[in-house]
């Protein structure tokens, strides 16, 4: 194709304005835009080779009015709103982003971590309305404070996030007990390995970093959160899927744990009657770990080398191949 057609569905997250497309339109003719609701993706993509989407989906019913497709690339790394196999057999590629925001997810999830040690935002808040004028004393504070030193971090999914977040939490002193779903770069550093069960009864803190898969679903329920400690926190910077939303709502109300952070929840956006929304000592954030201008950059960057490669003919990245 002399000068293919490339159309991003939904580019704002990743690029609302801070980051430069020149790039990519160098490679094509492009056409950008912010969001695309379900009614207009195959109006809007009709005509394009390359497709570029975070969330907008693609199944095989969209697939079947898109002849002219022979590219998606989805700028993230999982890519679940893709029907893989039927794109596959209708001869289109699909790539994903798989490292971006390693660093950028892991101090995210830090940072959940000692808000809910310190909330701090609580108590420069109550600075700011005048709370500390009206106390007789030089310091005060609203809510118990956490020191994390020699507390242990539960990290269940040793990958690239699960593995930073575990350096991050040794420099805090902490000790590090990891249940791996599968062998990982990261053998051999220490840190000690544990059954499922045993990284939930012993650890202080547990952070989830494990793909979303039906082994993985619903990991955190009623009879896992049981095995924690009365004083642990939950930290959820990974799939909102790994959780089962009501049950950790009770657990946190009933004081089986003592709180949670999550980044993600099992529908996004959440509903307003979510139990968590509500739920005692529980910070929800809007799937934002990966947001740093840095990790978008780099984001960007092989998003469009991914497109790259493949005008090229040297597709890079693939999650499926075209037939």
């Amino acid at each position: 194709m002399s000068r293919p057609k490339i159309v991003v569905l939904d580019g704002y997250t990743l690029n609302p304005g801070d980051l430069s497309w020149d790039a990519l339109k160098e490679l094509g003719d492009v056409e950008l835009y912010d969001r695309t609701p379900p009614d207009a993706i195959v109006e809007r993509t009709k005509d394009a080779h390359v497709a570029l989407t975070n969330k907008v989906p693609f199944t095989a019913n969209t697939l079947d009015e898109l002849p002219n497709l022979r590219y998606i690339g989805v700028t993230a790394t999982g890519y679940n709103i893709v029907d893989t196999k039927a794109a596959g057999v209708r001869g289109i590629w699909v790539t994903n982003v798989p490292t971006y925001g390693t660093k950028s997810v892991a101090q995210f999830t830090i940072a959940l971590l000692l808000e809910l040690c310190h909330r701090v935002h609580v108590h420069a808040d109550a600075v700011k309305d005048g709370e500390w004028k009206r106390r007789q004393d030089f310091s005060f504070f609203l809510t118990d404070q956490v020191e994390l030193d020699g507390k242990t971090i539960g990290i269940v999914g040793l990958g690239r996030i699960g593995a930073q977040v575990a350096a991050i939490a040794r420099a805090l002193g902490m000790d590090v007990l990891a249940a791996a779903l599968r062998p990982s770069a990261s053998d051999g550093d220490g840190i000690r390995r544990a059954p499922l069960d045993v990284v939930l009864r012993e650890a202080d803190v547990v952070s989830l970093h494990c793909p979303l898969t039906p082994e993985t679903e619903r990991l955190i329920r009623k009879e896992t959160l049981r095995l924690m400690k009365p004083t642990a926190f939950l930290l959820n910077t990974s799939r909102g899927g790994l959780v089962v939303d009501e049950d950790l709502a009770d657990a946190l109300n009933q004081g089986q744990i003592a709180g949670a952070a999550l980044d993600v929840v099992s529908t996004e956006p959440p509903d307003p009657s979510n139990p968590l929304l509500s739920a005692k000592n529980c910070i929800v954030t809007p799937h934002m770990a990966w947001t740093t201008k840095e990790a978008r950059r780099r984001l960007l960057g092989t998003t469009i080398e991914n497109v790259r490669s493949f005008l090229e003919g040297k597709p890079v990245n693939v999650v499926q191949a075209g037939r």
